[in-house]
């Protein structure tokens, strides 16, 4: 028996937006008008009729766990969400609101690996629920579970992977056989009162008007026919998926779907994948109208993705429909780069030592994201200019050109994409770039400086250092510093500060310092230096010229970089005070990625603890997100990055990405292009939440706001009202943010209003007028 656990989840919607893959599909229900479809982590609804699709992700309350199983009841109009942690969620449509129940979750006595949830059974208002420790039944009306039970002998818990009602009993598919319990009988929560009909392990169990089905683990579809086993039907691939539709049962296997009438067993229609669509298929239904909705995956082992949904007609099963939300290849990231607002994504990457033949994926394609549509590169298309493109990473766009990016591949070496084209591949045979052994080229991180040369970092090699300039290659050698070049596993970051000077992160050796002219080495690593690792695996220099580093054990400062390119580097960790008790800032923590913002902010990502936002100094903790507090759908922020023009900031994780609205743009050389929104202000704006914003301000200014008599409202200066303090006018970089509010703490009148803006450093003033309409 459960008690009742269950919460109402948060919607996110006002400052967060997800961009989640829907390719991959893992169930699919229908109501009358809709199809509701379960991608890894997100949900999307179809409406047959007007053909508009609905998304619901973690930024409307999902958890972000892997989802397993889904069914809407229409009479309820309920839909139910089950994931492999054991969470389930119910989502009302008519109130838009999500409900979680963690009864199954927090249950002690059910190892974790037993608690995934494998099928809803809808019978009235209450659920079967199949799960790996056996059948619980959840009640629809009270949202609240009944009784369970435990099936395996002498009452283990045991998988149940489906359940089907025929003829006064419960039947359950499990790993031992087929049990069936009486109905009405009370005590059925009595493994005893169960009674196995068959062993064998068994898929599925499905009624289908008088006549029930079974799908066994061995391809067949079975009949039960006086208490006997008919076999019906026996299949290439494994069976996915069985479901009932009016006098129909419906097959899904890897490769086909089968719509059978139940009466004589007759094929009605049978769905194989084409040419234009070669995927595999997870799930499948069909509607009163006869149109067929198929699920599709993709196969990581060569590079394919999904389709979403395939839909078709029994008229007519080779013409497909693709239908899914738009979206990125995989929720899979592993790097993004923004410029000039396109995002490029990558999905394979390599694990912590930067091996890449132990992630998944590692045949994927480049997702990129750009005028709020996605234009992703398929695997294919890559494998037609290299033979192996695999484990590709880091990104470098180019500053003059953002629909050129260079990508990094730890196999075939740099691929160079342009209008979202495959055009070129450097390796061993048309650049410096070379190989560790046999095609492992071992490519990582890269960068663009100042002249725009694009400077990429070749792991394990003696010459890792390699500069492309007007389309000439030039390597560097780093024996002096590391001897031989495969001492070191990989390279992380390669960043320029403003006086041109080279610092690179890499997994054995640190942070490294190098002069090309003079070819001299600086480079900070040990323990006694202050390093708590000698992997980094994130630089970045804030806007005060500071070298910010994150290694696999905490975060380091180094405040004079001039002192590091004389040999003098000092390295020192940030001291916080914790209830009156110093302690070290993110203290063994692992850091992936470090992003300043306009504000000089910091964003720190990291494994395991979310996403930090903390002061300029690292003072003050502005914002820890994580799972519980935010969209986020894991706490592993694999990197992060920001669109300067606007502030926001987007947050890749293996489980999707997500961006939030931080207002802090960067600050513009000067006022000329200042200007204030909403305009006019009207009445439905909140404006106290939403706040009145001044965009594309100078780097140091102060704003005074007056009525038309002349009267200062409110006034604010750089550095000083700092956003998150409590100011009623506020500065984030190149953004202010005012409430509404006068010196007094009230709201404004209606009224016009004047904007003075004066550049401190360069006396240069402009005048805006706002119109507040109350």
């Amino acid at each position: 028996m459960f008690t009742s656990n269950k919460a109402t989840a948060q919607d996110y919607s006002d400052d967060w937006i997800g961009y989640f893959s829907y390719l991959n599909i893992k169930d699919v229900s229908q109501g009358d008008t809709k199809v509701y479809v379960a991608a890894d982590n997100a949900i999307f609804s179809y409406d047959k009729n007007t053909n508009e699709i609905i998304t619901l992700s973690t930024i409307q309350g999902l958890s972000g766990e892997t989802i397993t199983n889904i069914n809407y009841s229409e009479v309820n109009e309920l839909l139910l969400i089950g994931y492999d942690n054991g969470l389930i969620q119910v989502y009302d449509e008519y109130n838009q609101t999500i409900l979680s129940v963690v009864d199954i979750v927090e249950k002690p006595t059910i190892p974790q690996a037993n608690k995934s949830i494998n099928h809803f059974n809808i019978v009235d208002d209450n659920v079967y629920i199949s799960t790996n420790y056996g059948i619980s039944v959840y009640n629809l009306e009270a949202l609240e579970f009944g009784d369970t039970y435990y099936i395996g002998t002498n009452s283990e818990q045991i998988t149940v992977t489906q359940t089907a009602i025929f003829e006064g009993y419960v039947y359950a598919a499990t790993g031992t056989g087929i049990k069936r319990g009486l109905l009405s009988n009370p005590n059925l929560i009595d493994y005893q009162e169960w009674e196995q009909i068959i062993g064998f392990s068994w898929s599925g169990v499905e009624a289908v008007e008088g006549k029930l089905f079974m799908a066994r683990n061995n391809r067949r579809i079975y009949e039960y026919i006086n208490n006997g086993f008919q076999e019906k039907s026996f299949y290439a691939n494994s069976i996915k998926d069985l479901r009932a539709f009016d006098n129909q049962l419906i097959v899904t296997t890897e490769s086909e779907l089968n719509v059978y009438n139940s009466d004589d067993f007759s094929n009605v229609a049978h769905v194989v994948a084409t040419a234009d669509f070669d995927t595999k298929f997870t799930c499948g239904l069909i509607d009163a109208s006869n149109s067929i909705y198929v699920g599709t995956t993709g196969n990581p082992a060569i590079g394919k993705s999904g389709f979403g949904i395939l839909k078709t007609t029994i008229n007519d099963v080779a013409l497909f429909d693709e239908i899914h939300p738009d979206g990125p290849l995989l929720n899979d990231f592993f790097k993004i780069k923004i410029e000039s607002g396109h995002i490029y994504a990558t999905h394979g990457g390599y694990d912590v030592y930067f091996n890449p033949y132990t992630v998944s994926n590692s045949r994927s394609g480049v997702s990129h994201y750009f005028n709020d549509f996605w234009q992703n590169i398929e695997y294919d298309s890559i494998l037609e200019i290299a033979s192996n493109p695999r484990s590709l990473s880091n990104i470098s766009i180019h500053p003059n050109n953002p629909n050129i990016a260079y990508i990094s591949s730890s196999i075939s070496g740099l691929l160079k994409l342009e209008n979202n084209i495959p055009v070129q591949f450097y390796n061993g045979d048309n650049s410096t770039i070379q190989p560790f052994f046999t095609v492992n080229h071992f490519v990582h991180a890269s960068t663009f400086d100042s002249e725009g040369s694009l400077w990429v970092m070749n792991s394990r090699s003696d010459y890792p250092l390699n500069r492309l300039k007007d389309d000439q290659w030039t390597s560097y050698s780093f024996l002096d510093l590391i001897d031989p070049g495969t001492n070191n596993q990989g390279f992380s970051s390669i960043i320029f500060d403003d006086n041109d000077n080279m610092f690179i992160g890499s997994h054995n050796y640190g942070v490294i310092n190098y002069d090309i002219n003079s070819s001299n080495f600086n480079h900070i690593s040990e323990e006694e230096e202050g390093m708590p690792s000698t992997a980094v695996k994130t630089l970045t220099i804030d806007n005060n010229g500071q070298l910010w580093l994150g290694t696999d054990k905490g975060l380091r400062i180094v405040y004079n970089t001039d002192q590091f390119v004389n040999g003098e580097a000092e390295v020192d960790n940030i001291v916080v005070l914790d209830d009156g008790i110093a302690r070290e800032l993110l203290f063994q923590q692992y850091i992936t990625d470090i992003e300043v913002d306009g504000s000089n902010n910091k964003w720190v990502a990291t494994l395991d603890t979310g996403l930090y936002y903390f002061s300029s100094d690292g003072q003050e903790t502005i914002f820890h997100f994580t799972k519980d507090n935010s969209p986020l759908p894991t706490n592993d922020i694999l990197d992060v990055d920001i669109d300067d023009v606007n502030g926001v900031v987007y947050i890749a994780t293996d489980k999707g990405m997500i961006s939030y609205k931080s207002e802090a743009s960067k600050p513009q050389v000067t006022l000329e292009n200042a200007y204030v929104y909403p305009n006019p202000v009207r009445p439905n704006f909140n404006i106290i939440s939403d706040k009145v914003k001044i965009r594309d301000l100078s780097e140091n200014v102060n704003i005074k706001i007056l009525d038309i008599e002349g009267n200062l409202v409110a006034e604010a200066e750089t550095n000083t009202n700092s956003r998150f303090k409590g100011y009623n006018l506020e500065i984030d970089g190149g953004t202010a943010l005012w409430n509404g509010k006068n010196l007094g703490g009230n709201i404004v009148a209606s009224g016009v209003y004047l904007i003075m803006l004066n550049d401190l450093d360069t006396f240069e003033t402009k005048v805006l007028k706002v119109m507040v309409v109350r």
